[in-house]
């Protein structure tokens, strides 16, 4: 299948799910989709095109965050990021984790790092932090404090 024939597909097959297409180059397209529509269009590009899940990314921007998921169809060199929005009241998407199971541990990792909430992962619990950790206290978010007075987190800056 051809680029434009695959981004058509999508276009018209979620079309009620699709918020936005960024079709940035010929190696790279954007897709922003309704939360709620992840398992399905992700089921859809890993299975259905045979895209290779390459990794998850996901960020605080301050008045939301935003989960990015990366699939790329070797075949024709194209990456397509999934992109949903999360509302800061309401951190939570459903688990790829059970359909794609690369997924697990980065699902794991933006849990514990931002406190972003997967349902239906199937093992949801710490990969990265300390046992000690306080919890609700996630370190890669925008307003993250220093909980621990006695730490020295400068490894590596000079």
């Amino acid at each position: 299948m051809k680029r434009e024939e695959i981004i058509k597909g999508i276009k018209n097959k979620f079309k009620n799910d699709i918020i936005e297409v960024f079709d940035k180059s010929p190696a790279r397209v954007y897709i922003e989709i309704k939360p709620e529509s992840i398992v399905e269009i992700a089921q859809y590009v890993f299975k259905d095109l045979g895209a290779r899940f390459n990794i998850a990314s996901g960020v605080d921007l301050r008045n939301h965050m935003e989960i990015l998921y990366h699939f790329l169809i070797e075949d024709i060199n194209l990456l397509i990021s999934l992109r949903v929005k999360l509302d800061k009241s309401k951190l939570e998407i459903d688990s790829l984790a059970n359909i794609i199971e690369a997924t697990n541990w980065i699902e794991r990792e933006m849990w514990e790092l931002l406190g972003i909430t997967f349902k239906g992962h199937p093992d949801m619990r710490k990969l990265l932090l300390s046992d000690d950790w306080p919890k609700g206290v996630y370190p890669l978010r925008a307003d993250y404090k220093e909980w621990d007075k006695k730490a020295i987190r400068d490894r590596g800056v000079k």
